[in-house]
């Protein structure tokens, strides 16, 4: 531990976290205070409402906007609705997001210095911000959103390049996420076997993930 870690109190409740979250999800799926079926109706009411979902991408463009993990609002989607209509909220949310972040990195570019992996696609995309690189990294699962927005914004990358490859790329890699969501609530749900149909994506998502670690160990290198 370093000095820093022990003369500063707020690092100390933080590896309480996960435990916490650990035990509290055990506790739960050992009462069971409501069955998966039931929680799965309950959810469908709330995230089948149009104020809902509204909001959902609201927060999701804000998130984005501000370098946040706005992904986490797959969860509240997915999982809820048909997967072409999961697939275009969160496009939607994400592209608005992406925007915000490229604009917000414009505006405030000097504060921001990028480390690690993240300078690694700074750097790319300073040397080959084309179409095709943009909409690349965006399909591989593991690349920091954030990153590639405020990366757009510092660089003054072409606006139009910037949101087609978001849109194209999002498209792919959301599609491929909802339907997986989807296919594997509804499985469970009804307690039947996956459809060989929701298999494709699950295939496909593992795919895109060795490709994302394989690349992203290649920016690592230099």
């Amino acid at each position: 531990m370093t000095r820093s870690d022990q003369t500063n109190p707020r690092r100390h409740w933080r590896i309480w976290i996960l435990p916490v979250l650990i035990a509290a999800g055990i506790g739960i799926a050992i009462w069971q205070p409501l069955d998966f079926e039931t929680l799965l109706e309950q959810g469908r009411e709330v995230g089948n409402s149009p104020l809902f979902l509204s909001a959902a991408v609201v927060v999701m463009i804000l998130l984005f906007t501000f370098g946040l993990p706005g992904s986490l609002g797959l969860w509240l989607i997915a999982p809820f609705n048909p997967p072409l209509i999961a697939t275009a909220l969160l496009v939607l949310a994400s592209v608005g997001g992406a925007l915000g972040g490229y604009y917000f990195a414009a505006f405030l570019q000097r504060d921001w210095h990028p480390t690690g992996l993240a300078a690694r696609i700074f750097e790319v995309l300073k040397e080959q911000g084309n179409f095709v690189t943009q909409t690349g990294l965006r399909l591989f699962p593991g690349f920091p959103h954030s990153v590639l927005n405020f990366s757009g914004g510092v660089l003054r990358l072409p606006v139009p390049t910037f949101i087609a490859a978001a849109v194209i790329g999002l498209t792919v890699k959301w599609a491929v996420y909802a339907r997986a969501v989807y296919g594997i609530t509804d499985a469970v749900a009804d307690e039947s076997p996956i459809d060989p149909a929701a298999l494709w994506p699950l295939a496909l998502l593992a795919a895109l993930l060795l490709a994302g670690a394989f690349l992203k160990k290649r920016l690592l290198r230099g």
